[in-house]
C-alpha cells in the first residue's frame, strides 16, 4: 500500500520531553536526525498495556514513526535502536540539561543532522564517565555554533589579535573578546585570556578555568535563550545545597 506524503517512518531520534495529554496520552518533543525538534501526540501511551509506554524514555535511541501535516503529527511507532549505554548519577542531570537547550533553543522541524550525531556522542561520553565540564562546554559551543552563533574564542573582537592569556576581556556577545581597557557601554561578563584559550581547546586542567568558562557560556546562553529559565540548572543547585547541608 502506497504511504501518504506526509509520514515518516523509523526515524532516528531521542525523546527530549513528554507530558501528559488528555486522558491517556502524550505529547512528546523529539529531536531526530533528518527533522530536527518534532511534537507528536502518542494516543493511548499512558495506558498500561500501550506498547509504547515503556519506550518513550529519555536518552534511549530510538526509531520513530509519525504521521501528519501540522505541527502536532500523529507519532505511530516506536522502537528502542540500541547502542548508547545508559545515562545515570550525576550525568543524568547532564543530560536533562542537554535536553533543555534543545527545546528552548532549537526552532521546530528545523534539521541539524551534525547536531544530532554531536548529542548522541555526548551522551556516550556521559555514559561513560568522562569528565563533565568539557563535554558539557563542548556541546554548548557545538549548539550556539550551528544555531549561528559561534563565539570567537581566541583573537580579540576589536583588532583580530590572538587572545592573551595574561589579559583580561570582557566578552561581548555577538563579537567576542575585547580589552578591559576598552569598556564597553554595556555590561558584559569579565574573563581572563587564559579561560578564553582553555574553552576554545576544552582542557580546564589550569585552575579556575572550569568555573570561570562556565559562568561565560551560562551568560551567553541566557542571552540567547532571552530570559526562558533553565530548570535543570535550579534542580542542580538544589541538589547541592541538600547535600552540603546533610554533610
Amino acid at each position: 500500500m502506497r504511504q501518504p506524503r506526509d509520514r515518516r517512518d523509523e526515524q532516528p531520534g531521542f525523546v527530549l520531553h513528554a507530558y501528559p495529554y488528555r486522558e491517556t496520552s502524550l505529547i512528546v518533543e523529539a529531536f531526530c536526525a533528518d527533522h530536527g525538534r518534532v511534537a507528536m501526540v502518542a494516543r493511548g501511551a499512558r495506558r498500561p498495556r500501550s506498547e509504547l509506554r515503556g519506550v518513550l524514555q529519555a536518552f534511549q535511541p530510538l526509531a520513530l514513526s509519525w504521521a501528519g501535516s501540522g505541527e502536532l503529527k500523529t507519532l505511530m511507532r516506536a522502537e528502542w535502536r540500541g547502542g548508547l549505554p545508559l545515562v545515570g548519577g550525576s550525568a543524568l542531570m547532564c543530560g536533562f540539561y542537554l535536553n533543555e537547550l534543545l527545546l528552548k533553543l532549537l526552532p521546530r522541524e528545523d534539521p541539524h543532522p551534525r547536531l544530532f550525531r554531536d548529542y548522541e556522542q555526548t551522551l556516550a561520553q556521559l555514559a561513560a564517565g568522562a569528565d563533565q565540564a568539557p563535554v558539557l562546554r563542548g556541546f554548548e559551543l557545538k549548539l550556539l555554533s550551528e544555531l549561528g552563533y559561534a563565539l570567537p574564542l581566541t583573537h580579540e573582537a576589536d583588532t583580530g589579535a590572538p587572545v592573551d592569556p595574561e589579559a583580561r576581556y570582557y566578552y561581548a556577545f555577538e563579537r567576542g573578546p575585547r580589552l578591559e581597557a576598552a569598556e564597553p557601554g554595556r555590561r558584559y561578563p569579565r574573563i581572563r585570556g587564559a579561560t578564553l584559550l582553555a574553552l576554545a581547546g576544552l582542557d580546564f586542567r589550569a585552575a579556575d578555568a572550569a568555573a570561570e568558562a562556565k559562568q561565560l557560556m551560562r551568560e551567553v546562553l541566557d542571552h540567547y535563550l532571552e530570559q526562558r529559565v533553565i530548570a535543570s540548572r535550579r534542580v542542580v543547585r538544589d541538589l547541592r545545597t541538600l547535600a552540603d547541608e546533610d554533610g
